[in-house]
């Protein structure tokens, strides 16, 4: 965290401009119509054999049913006792629990999951879709999915687990529901469901969020409220950016990384009488006052503390410090000191292609999640659904939780097909792997008659239970 040596950045901010001049005087960049403009990013080599990793690994996997894929991570994780808040006791208690899960987490309502599972009820369903509603049962079951997806060494491949993007998916509603806003692109009412997505792939963290408002607060809220890992930086478009969003997110130890849109926000702005290049003359304010940042550094710590522990969120710092706070000194200073902070990235993500590249591949990462998730929840949120701020954090939580088993249960597939494969003297490389993604689901079938291969798991997932159940199934 910035203390006391936060005018530091002043100097690193002269550090940092003389590169990016260096780049424009070459002709690496060049300036047009005020703003600077990038050459496209040179496309990324891929090696001849992903095409031949991918059909093997896909070969090997093959096809599965969505039951028997929650059953095989419930063997691997017990998530169905984390949110039952107990061991399963019968058949009947986890069925319930996949049951909830999918009313929850699928456009399905109660009804629907009842005919998809014949053995349960509409009202047995609802009843345990209430009950996933509370005490965050589902936050802590994805935390568990999240640590087993961690531990698998193919995961190391993938990413190192430092960096995550944000962004929002909306989720089609009924235009009656209280907190709906009509999505420009799709035309029609729809909830915002914001997840964070790690660089490794899994969803580390969810929140619905309403269509219309700026993502930057729920952006930072994401990294500090989820407790696995330490992120170095979190990309995120221009919707998750505001200049007080890059202050208080540096304030709590990560770097805020937006794709900038806007031909103004892409601007520099540095100390007033800084000395500004003549090559970088057209697109450099030098408007910064740091005495500001100075007389409020108080202020905004303890602004950043009290996000930290919890007594206020980030959202609602965020929303207090928006355009309306014109003219509140701790909103000047914010602002100035996130547009220092702003021109300091900058600098990184003009002059740097392998950071910009970096940044594009995780946020692409998040997109590719997103599509992952429609497939999942392939309709509109019932109309009879969401009505209540614990209802539409458990349809979220849901989402994501599933998300997350599929991806789990995919990557343990290909660390298995690597395996197998290397039995047969097949080896990829590491270059080659990470070029296979964990996000496929033409071959999971999400939808039809649910059948779930109890029998094969009971002894797995009831224990001391299995043989009751074993006898009731039989006799």
């Amino acid at each position: 965290m910035l203390v006391s040596g936060h005018l530091k950045l002043a100097p690193m901010c002269r550090i940092l401009v003389a590169p990016l001049c260096r780049t424009v005087t070459q002709g690496e960049l060049s300036i047009k119509e005020g703003d600077i403009s990038l050459p496209k990013l040179e496309k990324e080599d891929v090696p001849a054999a992903v095409k031949q990793a991918r059909d093997a690994i896909a070969t090997h996997i093959g096809t599965i049913q969505l039951p028997e894929l929650l059953m095989e991570m419930d063997t691997q994780t017990r998530f169905s006792k984390t949110l039952l808040g107990c061991a399963p006791q019968s058949e009947h208690d986890l069925l319930l629990t996949y049951g909830a899960l999918l009313g929850h987490g699928t456009e399905m309502n109660a009804s629907e999951v009842a005919l998809m599972i014949p053995s349960l009820s509409p009202e047995e369903i609802s009843s345990a879709m209430k009950l996933l509603e509370g005490e965050d049962a589902i936050g802590k079951a994805n935390k568990l999915i999240v640590e087993f997806i961690d531990r698998l060494p193919v995961m190391k491949i993938w990413g190192d687990g430092k960096y995550a993007s944000s962004d929002m998916m909306s989720l089609p509603t009924s235009m009656h529901l209280w907190n709906a806003r009509r999505d420009p692109r799709r035309k029609t009412a729809s909830m915002g469901m914001y997840t964070h997505v790690l660089n490794q792939w899994p969803i580390i963290y969810h929140q619905p969020i309403v269509l219309g408002n700026r993502q930057a607060g729920a952006a930072i809220e994401g990294v500090v409220r989820q407790e696995r890992i330490d992120l170095d930086w979190l990309a995120v478009d221009t919707h998750g950016y505001t200049d007080a969003a890059m202050c208080f997110s540096r304030l709590q130890s990560f770097d805020l990384c937006p794709q900038l849109s806007n031909l103004r926000e892409r601007r520099l702005t540095v100390p007033k009488g800084m000395e500004i290049p003549k090559a970088l003359a057209l697109v450099v304010d030098a408007t910064l006052q740091l005495d500001c940042i100075k007389e409020r550094w108080d202020d905004l710590l303890r602004i950043s503390a009290s996000i930290s522990n919890g007594t206020v969120s980030a959202v609602l710092v965020l929303e207090r410090f928006g355009s309306a706070a014109q003219g509140d000194p701790i909103y000047r200073a914010a602002k100035m000191l996130g547009r220092l902070l702003r021109t300091i990235y900058l600098c990184d993500f003009f002059t740097k292609p392998t950071f910009r590249r970096e940044i594009h591949r995780v946020l692409n990462r998040g997109e590719s999640v997103h599509t992952l998730q429609r497939a999942i929840h392939s309709g509109e949120i019932p109309h009879e659904r969401g009505r209540r701020p614990e209802e539409m954090h458990a349809i979220s939580g849901s989402l994501a939780l599933l998300t997350n088993l599929v991806i789990g249960w995919t990557s343990l597939q290909t660390q298995a097909a690597m395996a197998a494969l290397k039995s047969r003297g097949i080896v990829f490389s590491p270059e080659v792997l990470r070029h296979v993604s964990p996000i496929r689901f033409r071959n999971i079938n999400f939808r039809g008659t649910f059948l779930f291969p109890v029998e094969e798991y009971l002894v797995a997932l009831l224990g001391d239970n299995a043989l009751g159940n074993g006898k009731a199934l039989h006799g």
